[in-house]
C-alpha cells in the first residue's frame, strides 16, 4: 500500500481491517509508521470529499484505535497505566480491546457522539457496586476506571476500564451454536440468572433497557450469568435513550415510543430474549411469558424477584426439584 490510497479505499480498508498490521503493506517495505501517516492524511475531516466528513471522522477514530492497539502500547491515565492490546470485540457503539492480558478490557466508542451513553454505563456500574449487596456483584462488570481519551484527530470520547469475563459467551453465540433452541431445562438456570440479576439492578435504581442477546454472558460449566453493556440503562421513570436498531422488534412499546421504562420493560425484553432461546417451549411457560409481554408497562409484573418465585414454582411443576445440568457449547 506505498501508492496512496484514494479516500474510498482507504475508509474500506480502515472499516475492514482486525489490526493495524493489516494496513501495513510489508511486501513493499512498508513500515507501520509510514502507513498511519499516509492514511491519515487520506481520511482526515478536513481534506474529506463533499458529504464525506462523517465516514472520515469515523475512519480516522477506528485508525487512532487501531494504531493504539498495534503493539500493546501503555495508555495511562490519572490512575494507573494500562497496557493495551488489539480488538477482542466490536459492540453497538464501541470497540472492546484486551488490556493486562486477560485481566480487563477498554471499551472505547467509535463516535464522540455517543459519549453520552458511555456516561450513562460508568454511572450505572458505579451505582450498582455502591449497592452493599456483594452476593449479587457477579452479574454486572466490575468498573475499574472512566477517563476521556483524546485520539490523534483530538477527538475526546469516553472511555472505560472494566473487569473481564473469562470463560463467558453470549446468548448471542448459544442461539448460533443452537440454531433450533436449547431444551428448556437449559434454559432455565440462565433465566432464574437473569431475573435475579435483574432483580438487583432494580432495586439499586438501574433499569437496563437493553436486555438483548449480546449483552446477556453465560459462564456454560460454571451457570454463572452477567449482565453487560449498561449504555442504555437509565433511572427507573426515563426513557431509554437509544436503540440497538438490528433488535428493534424485541423492544416494548414504551421503548420505540420514546415513553418511561420501568422494571417491567426489562421483564418484558427478558422474557421475549429466553422465550426466543427454548426449543419447543411447553405450553405453561409460553403462557408464563404471555403475562410478562403486555404491551401495557402496567398490566406486565413489576418485580422481577417476585417473578423468580414464580418462574421457580412453574419449573418445579413441569421438571420437578431444581439439579443441577451440565451445559456446554458445542467444539
Amino acid at each position: 500500500m506505498n501508492a496512496t490510497p484514494s479516500f474510498a479505499d482507504a475508509v474500506g480498508r480502515i472499516a475492514a481491517a482486525s489490526t493495524f498490521a493489516d494496513l501495513v503493506d510489508d511486501a513493499r517495505g512498508q513500515t507501520a509508521g509510514h502507513a498511519y501517516r499516509m492514511l491519515v492524511k487520506v481520511v482526515h475531516p478536513d481534506v474529506a470529499p463533499a458529504g464525506r466528513c462523517a465516514d472520515a471522522t469515523t475512519a480516522l477514530a477506528r485508525l487512532s484505535d487501531l494504531w493504539a492497539g498495534r503493539d500493546g502500547r501503555a495508555l495511562t491515565t490519572r490512575r494507573a497505566t494500562y497496557r493495551v492490546s488489539g480488538v477482542v470485540a466490536s459492540g453497538d457503539i464501541a470497540e472492546l480491546y484486551a488490556v493486562d492480558g486477560d485481566a480487563a478490557l477498554l471499551k472505547l466508542p467509535r463516535r464522540p457522539g455517543d459519549n453520552d451513553l458511555m456516561r450513562a454505563e460508568a454511572a450505572a456500574l458505579g451505582r450498582l457496586a455502591a449497592d452493599g449487596e456483594p452476593r449479587f456483584r457477579a452479574y454486572a462488570p466490575r468498573l475499574i476506571e472512566s477517563f476521556t481519551h483524546e485520539d490523534h484527530a483530538k477527538a475526546r470520547r469516553t472511555a472505560t476500564i472494566v473487569e473481564r469475563q473469562n470463560g463467558f459467551v453470549s446468548l448471542a453465540d448459544v442461539r448460533r451454536a443452537y440454531p433450533g433452541g436449547i431444551d428448556p431445562r437449559d434454559a432455565a438456570w440462565i433465566w432464574r440468572r437473569l431475573l435475579t440479576g435483574l432483580g438487583w439492578a432494580h432495586r439499586a435504581g438501574v433499569v437496563h433497557g437493553a436486555v438483548l442477546p449480546e449483552h446477556v454472558l453465560v459462564h456454560p460449566a460454571e451457570h454463572g450469568v452477567v449482565l453487560v453493556d449498561w449504555c442504555y440503562s437509565v433511572s427507573p421513570g426515563t426513557p431509554v435513550p437509544a436503540l440497538v436498531a438490528k433488535h428493534r422488534g424485541a423492544y416494548p412499546p414504551e421503548v420505540t415510543a420514546g415513553r418511561p421504562a420501568t422494571a417491567a420493560t426489562d421483564i418484558f425484553m427478558a422474557t421475549g430474549l429466553m422465550l426466543r432461546l427454548i426449543q419447543n417451549p411447553p405450553a405453561a411457560l409460553r403462557r408464563f411469558a404471555a403475562g410478562c409481554s403486555y404491551d401495557a408497562p402496567r398490566m406486565r409484573p413489576q418485580d422481577a424477584w417476585s417473578l423468580l418465585e414464580e418462574l421457580d414454582e412453574l419449573l418445579e411443576n413441569l421438571y420437578g426439584p431444581r439439579r443441577f445440568r451440565p451445559f456446554a457449547m458445542p467444539a
